[in-house]
């Protein structure tokens, strides 16, 4: 068995009370070795996926800022280094930024795969303002995706770091997505 875990966006501040932490999912999945990686793959796997989840929302797309993807690179070294999986609690510069976590067994996932299990939380997606959002009633459900297609978010940076067992995925975003009482 393989293990794919997926945190929501740190939103905190955001959808005050709520205390979740990220949010761990557990798949059998079967493969046939190690998936291509590389910065230039991960890029165009996630400017894709991103811009084309936004565009069937009818949003503009996303431009990619290597400030942001570094930032994002510094916290999944650290989730790498450390095991942990969770939301940074670091203050992330002068402006805020959204957050989205993946994490998966080592080489066992395509980029395109790591942006798919965001993107595919539309199922779920109804259009109402956070945190009412989600079909299934938890907005757990559909906060990664709600993020990508944030229509005011302009600008994001994703990077991936590895251990021995796992590959982490940060993506960080401005202005950040699922603020209360808005409209994604």
């Amino acid at each position: 068995m393989r293990v794919l875990a997926l945190a929501l966006l740190p939103i905190g501040l955001l959808l005050a009370g709520c205390s979740n932490g990220p949010v761990r999912v557990t798949e059998e999945r079967s493969f046939a070795g190690n998936a291509a990686r590389g910065d230039g793959l991960l890029r165009k796997a996630m400017i894709e996926g991103h811009n084309d989840a936004r565009a069937r929302a009818g949003v503009p797309p996303l431009a990619w800022d290597a400030t942001l993807a570094a930032d994002a690179l510094r916290y999944a070294q650290e989730l790498a280094r450390s095991g942990r999986f969770e939301h940074s609690r670091e203050p992330r510069g002068v402006t805020a930024q959204g957050e989205n976590l993946w994490t998966g067994t080592r080489g066992a996932y395509r980029y395109d795969e790591m942006i798919g299990h965001w993107v595919d939380e539309d199922r779920y997606y109804r259009r109402a303002a956070t945190p009412d959002f989600s079909t299934t009633g938890k907005w757990q459900d559909v906060a990664h995706y709600t993020q990508i297609i944030w229509g005011r978010t302009t600008e994001f940076g994703c990077a991936m770091a590895r251990n021995d067992r796992d590959d982490y995925l940060v993506c960080r975003y401005t202005p950040p997505g699922n603020v209360v009482g808005q409209l994604p």
